[in-house]
């Protein structure tokens, strides 16, 4: 089969052996995959003799089902998350498997799987938010953050916050249940906060930057505030005001799929499932498509990603 692979000169695209699925896993024949942030983390890491595929959501036709997979079968219409899906076939875990409804093709497929089951580990399990709170995210102009919005929305928050340092793009996210957009470049912006929760602060915050805004962040939350730390694209460390901290009683949560086991991972995605199907399959929950790139382009796909030009989702079809 063909596949983009990590090489000395970027992604290549080569013949690499067909897998294989193991008894808990689903083959899929892959019609199309989404490119994420975690996909530029592989560049340059490709070792010698081991292919390295990036690629961590997709969308297709299961080819094929271990004998421990009850809930699809061969010829199901799938999303999937995972790993190496920068390919014709791919394999993965059946509890990152979900089937199609019939209204979604697989361009609108392959962008749901991973924003779904990261927002609502980040803002519903961990951030607990609950009806009439506010939110907050961090980052909001990629798939996940767009994502993250509409979840908290559609599960009853009051008020929906998203930030971006572009001017453009926050103007996109009133179609995506964003009440207040941010930029964070600006002094200000925590203060835009109090005003808007009439001095109280933001109840959750999902923050996929970290780096220098987690102090300001926590300057705007409530008493009680909970923060979860979902990535860290502005960097790895920063300064916290621990007085401030203690004093908000804020709690803060660092989530990270590297580190899950199958187990923990199946449940995130059997929560997903419970709590946001009826809005996937209406069409309330969905995400924009940017640009789509055919699989032998791969790297150039990765090139438009890492400009920050898009908005949305960036696809690559085999």
């Amino acid at each position: 089969m063909k596949a983009a692979v990590v090489g000395g000169k970027g992604l290549e695209l080569r013949e690499v052996p067909q897998p294989k699925p193991k008894p808990n896993e689903v083959l899929v024949k892959v019609r199309c995959a989404a490119l994420n942030r975690a996909d530029l983390l592989l560049a340059g890491r490709a070792e010698p003799g081991k292919t390295v595929i990036p690629g961590i959501e997709w969308s297709g036709e299961v080819a094929e089902a271990g004998a421990e997979v009850k809930h699809v079968k061969p010829g199901d219409r799938v999303m999937c998350s995972g790993a190496s899906g920068y390919a014709e076939y791919c394999v993965t875990d059946f509890g990152r498997v979900l089937p199609l409804p019939k209204n979604i093709d697989f361009e609108k497929a392959a962008t749901l799987m991973l924003a779904l089951q990261t927002m609502h580990d980040a803002v519903i399990t961990n951030g607990r938010m609950k009806a009439g709170e506010s939110v907050l995210i961090l980052g909001a102009a990629s798939g996940v953050g767009l994502m993250g919005m509409q979840i908290a929305k559609w599960k009853g928050a009051r008020l929906v916050m998203g930030s971006s340092r572009n001017a453009a793009h926050r103007e996109r996210f009133k179609d995506f249940s964003c009440d207040l957009p941010l930029n964070t470049d600006l002094p200000g912006w925590p203060e835009e906060i109090l005003r808007a929760t009439n001095g109280k602060g933001v109840d959750v915050v999902a923050d996929q930057v970290s780096g220098k805004l987690v102090q300001p962040a926590m300057q705007a939350m409530a008493v009680l505030g909970r923060m979860v730390n979902v990535g860290r694209l502005g960097g790895n460390t920063g300064e916290i005001d621990f007085g401030h901290h203690a004093m908000r009683r804020i709690r803060y949560i660092g989530v990270t799929f590297r580190t899950r086991s199958l187990e923990e991972v199946r449940e995130i995605t059997r929560k997903m499932k419970a709590d946001l199907w009826e809005a996937v399959e209406s069409g309330k929950l969905s995400l924009p498509i940017d640009k789509v790139f055919p699989l032998a382009e791969a790297q150039a796909a990765q090139a438009y990603m890492r400009s920050n030009a898009h908005f949305g989702k960036v696809l690559l079809k085999p």
